[in-house]
């Protein structure tokens, strides 16, 4: 195993008794609403589907798999895109981590994580702010436990006392919904305190005169009344985060999940501009992503606004290349996300969706509407390895193989690091592969897709997307893994992004880093005396997201529950 290899060390033992999982072996289809499934050939199950979405050309959407591999994610977007001739394509990205790729985009120009997991190991502190990796990421965790080891000090922020708050030298549990007034505390502290890097700030950033007028105001007496935390925890954690040599700055779904999520994003990265805590080995911002390939499926296009290589699709430049590759005419505007998507459900203007490893029916936050949403389209076809909730409500049903152990391909993981994934086993029953799936139906509606195998796909994104051009096969699996940026077949990037902002020469430095002017927008349910107690939920270790694979066992943890607050499998989505 690489040393490189963000794995490693993560072998984690968990005694649970038997479960069995009734796997999807042969296409389903139902003559009618009102009768059940029965099992169908894949000639009769493919030409209905093809029918049915062909009956529905400008009011389609697709629904990627953040489960899945990039290759799939590549062909169902571009399925979208050129047989659907629609935009319309997103996956749960947009319910948990869009919000990050947002933030850093407006921040820096790129929506992945700036660091890498092996630097979670050298570094001096360590923020986990709305994070219990502990239960939702243990092989990141195992890479915070060897930097807590060799020194470095863990602060935890967070509404509950979790599991992570354990290893941290400080919890500061904080309301729900100040994160953004518990930042500017933090800044505010850290300019009075003179520890700004002012180099960094002068050559690398822009809005700091506004940035210093917008955080003026929260001072540690406010944001302790504000945030319920103690105004002296508040004044030590700023000082930690600033006068640290190297600090990691880490985030999950506790900053993203909220109507102002972006905000939070741009808040926290505030800090980092701040301080110079951006663009060098050891300091950076992570945003921490559940599924295996969440990044992975913003870096392939399965997104509304952006092409593979996270390129802008209103760039005409950008878009004339992908249409001569594709020959193929794209549309000129952003698609609907998967919000807007559900929404359009209900006026008519989306009338058939392709669901990809996806099961909304239980993962949306109101269950009930997105059934009867789901029920109200002309046409749902779902591709999956299990009989889904989701699944169930479909008119045809599509057995596919698992993202691991059944599929060769790649996937993406938080520290943009690409790795190999290879079939050890065959697919139960007619099962088959995502790819093969979706160049199938492409054929019967006049696209006549041939892809020899994985790799020729990986070799289309390749071409059309700089970030990933260096990244054979050969070159991924012997370095077990590559993280992108890496533009050329003959050398490596390093391992975190942004080092140009310390560049002295302002041509290599490139495009300063604006700081965010984003204000506190408390939640729109507050606490009172009819109202006494807030909700808030999290992943527990043993109930992963809707529970389709976690489900239905006793556990000698006691968390079997899959009550907590949950994303989706393959089937689901989430971080």
């Amino acid at each position: 195993m690489s040393e490189r290899d963000p794995n490693r060390g993560g072998r984690k033992r968990r005694d649970r008794s038997p479960k069995t999982y009734t796997r999807l072996t042969h296409p389903l289809v139902r003559d009618s609403r009102d009768e059940p499934f029965r099992r169908a050939t894949w000639d009769e199950a493919l030409d209905r589907t093809a029918r049915g979405l062909a009956a529905a050309q400008g009011a389609f959407g697709m629904f990627s798999c953040s489960r899945a591999t990039n290759e799939m994610n590549y062909v169902a977007q571009k399925f979208a895109r050129v047989v659907m001739r629609t935009n319309n394509v997103d996956s749960c990205n947009r319910t948990c981590h869009a919000p990050s790729v947002a933030g850093l985009s407006a921040a820096f120009g790129s929506g992945g994580g700036t660091s890498s997991y092996e630097e979670i190991e050298h570094t001096d502190v360590i923020v986990m702010w709305g994070s219990n990796a502990r239960f939702a990421h243990p092989i990141f965790f195992q890479h915070v436990l060897k930097g807590i080891h060799n020194g470095a000090r863990m602060y935890a922020v967070d509404p509950r006392r979790t599991s992570t708050a354990e290893w941290a030298e400080s919890w500061l549990g904080l309301n729900v919904g100040t994160d953004i007034a518990m930042a500017h505390a933090i800044g505010r502290e850290i300019i009075h305190a003179g520890l700004v890097n002012e180099a960094f700030v002068r050559r690398a950033t822009t809005g700091f005169e506004e940035y210093r007028a917008l955080v003026e105001p929260w001072t540690l007496s406010l944001a302790e009344k504000v945030t319920g935390v103690p105004a002296a925890a508040i004044r030590e954690l700023a000082h930690a985060y600033a006068r640290a040599e190297r600090a990691q700055l880490c985030w999950t779904l506790g900053i993203t999940e909220h109507h102002n999520g972006t905000d939070n994003v741009r808040a926290l990265i505030n800090l980092s501009l701040l301080t110079g805590h951006v663009g060098r080995y050891g300091s950076g911002l992570q945003p921490l992503r559940g599924q295996n390939n969440v990044q992975g499926g913003g870096d392939m296009g399965a997104i509304p606004n952006r092409l593979p290589g996270f390129q802008d699709l209103l760039d005409p430049g950008i878009r004339l290349k992908f249409e001569s590759a594709w020959d193929s005419a794209l549309q000129p505007r952003y698609g609907m996300t998967l919000t807007e998507m559900f929404e359009a459900m209900d006026d008519g203007s989306l009338r058939a969706v392709y669901c990809i490893g996806e099961n909304p029916a239980q993962s949306e936050a109101d269950s009930e509407q997105a059934v009867r949403r789901l029920r109200s389209l002309d046409f749902l076809v779902v591709q999956d390895i299990f009989l889904t909730k989701t699944a169930g409500l479909a008119d045809v049903v599509l057995p596919a193989t698992a993202g691991w152990a059944e599929t060769e391909g790649t996937t993406t993981n938080s520290e943009r690091r690409v790795q190999r994934v290879r079939r050890a086993v065959l697919p139960p029953g007619e099962a088959r592969e995502d790819i093969d799936i979706l160049c199938d139906l492409a054929g019967r509606l006049g696209h006549d897709w041939k892809y020899a195998d994985a790799e020729a796909v990986w070799n289309e994104l390749r071409s059309v997307s700089p970030d990933h051009y260096g990244m054979t096969y050969d070159r991924l699996d012997e370095h077990q893994g590559i993280q992108w940026p890496c533009p050329t077949t003959d050398g490596l990037e390093p391992p975190y992004l942004h080092g140009r902002l310390w560049e002295k020469d302002p041509e290599l430095r490139g495009r300063a880093a604006p700081f965010g002017i984003v204000q506190h927008d408390p939640p729109v349910d507050l606490t009172d005396e009819h109202f006494p107690i807030r909700l808030t939920t999290g992943r527990r270790l043993d109930s992963y997201n809707t529970g389709v694979q976690s489900g239905g066992f006793a556990s000698r943890c006691g968390a079997a529950s899959t009550s907590s607050c949950a994303r989706r499998t393959r089937s689901g989505t989430g971080s």
